[in-house]
């Protein structure tokens, strides 16, 4: 086998411990994730603190390994193994290896690979492994990896650390017994949030390295407080929630688009209140909910997400319908966004108090135009993270 090279050696962090009768002093590991880019495979593993940690290789069959120590694995993480679909690694597996210590295991073809390294970053702590194949293994039609584009206020956090996509929760509103708004005829709120939402996982389910989970399958109700709960708890990089909407004005219409945000603007706060109408927080929680928003660190990146699918959205319905409304894309405070990790929307896709809007939505076409919109817009997105 030709030889190996280790770009960065084992790194071991010192952390001293004072020991305390009866405390746990492990800390947790949380998360274990991957992308494969064109030229490398990226391994993160998420630890609750600092840890010192070690690493090497077996054969018979090929390996690397990361010990990290005075460490405990969240137990859903407990012996799990995660396939790798490229053909220089098979799977990745952690495990508890003893009380104090947790395993990480990569499957790979050293005869496949050119070098790998393994290094830590802070801010949370994490340590993270890259494979590199061999150019062979590369293909001859791939493009080298390009750099994330920056947003209008610059390089966010995720862009600078080069972080990509690979959850998609999508979020179809109400469900239930909680119809959403009607619009005339009957038609329902959460009946077309389900079937877009249907319609865009199907789209996106066509990539291979994305997984798709929806908050709902079927007509159920699920409280807005758990919405993002689902999508924290699945470790999603996207949330994105789809509704239809409704106003006063019946002459209102058009499609919007909306991130975590306060706004000045009346009609989003009327459209804030009649999707946050199913709340079961109290008064006295104002005061915490408030400093979640304010607190949002991902309002910079729902809001870009939001240009995009708005934006190709638009793009898409007025390919094939006319008189297509953009009402554009605005902050305000709506509580299925509170609370999610990851850049979130709320997607209005249409006005069922309009009538003209409600008779397009009776049209599956134009409900399958409006996932492909949406769709269009995330692969857009994920393109401007350098990740496409």
């Amino acid at each position: 086998m030709p030889r190996k090279l280790v770009v960065s050696t084992s790194f071991a962090l010192l952390f001293f411990f004072i020991p305390v009768f009866g405390t746990d002093t492990r800390t947790e590991i949380y998360g274990l994730r991957h992308h494969t880019h064109p030229y490398f495979t990226r391994i993160v593993i998420d630890i609750g603190s600092l840890r010192e940690y070690n690493f090497s290789e077996l054969r018979s069959p090929d390996r690397i390994y990361v010990d990290i120590y005075q460490a405990k694995l969240n137990p859903i993480l407990q012996g799990q193994t995660i396939p790798v679909s490229n053909d220089y690694l098979n799977q990745i597996r952690i495990a508890q290896k003893t009380p104090s210590t947790v395993r990480a295991v990569v499957e790979l073809d050293f005869e496949k690979i050119k070098h790998y390294e393994v290094f830590n970053l802070f801010d949370p702590f994490r340590v993270v492994i890259d494979i590199y194949p061999k150019e062979a293994s590369v293909g001859s039609s791939s493009v080298p990896p390009q750099p994330p584009k920056p947003t209008s206020s610059g390089y966010s956090m995720i862009r600078q650390l080069g972080l990509g996509i690979q959850t998609i929760v999508i979020d179809p509103g109400h469900g239930g017994g909680d119809p959403g708004c009607m619009g005339k005829g009957g038609l329902k709120e959460k009946d077309v949030a389900l079937d877009v939402s249907l319609a865009l996982k199907k789209l996106l389910g066509s990539k291979k390295d994305l997984e798709v989970i929806l908050t709902r399958e079927t007509d159920i109700f699920v409280p807005l407080e758990n919405r993002t709960v689902i999508a924290n708890q699945k470790r999603a990089d996207i949330f994105l929630s789809i509704h239809a909407n409704s106003n006063f004005n019946k002459k209102r219409r058009g499609v919007e688009t909306f991130y975590l945000n306060f706004s000045p603007d009346p009609q989003v706060n009327e459209t804030a209140a009649l999707e946050n109408a199913t709340s079961t927080k109290n008064i006295s929680e104002m005061r915490e909910t408030l400093k979640k928003i304010v607190q949002n660190s991902k309002i910079v990146e729902s809001k870009e997400l939001a240009e995009n699918i708005q934006k190709n959205l638009v793009k898409c319905l007025s390919k094939n319908y006319e008189e297509i409304k953009n009402l554009g894309v605005k902050g305000g405070p709506f509580w299925v966004l509170i609370g999610g990790e990851m850049p979130s929307v709320l997607i209005e896709i249409s006005h069922l108090s309009n009538s003209k809007d409600a008779m397009k939505m009776r049209d599956p076409l134009y409900r399958q135009q409006i996932a492909q919109g949406i769709y269009e817009g995330i692969m857009e997105y994920i393109q401007s993270l350098g990740k496409g």
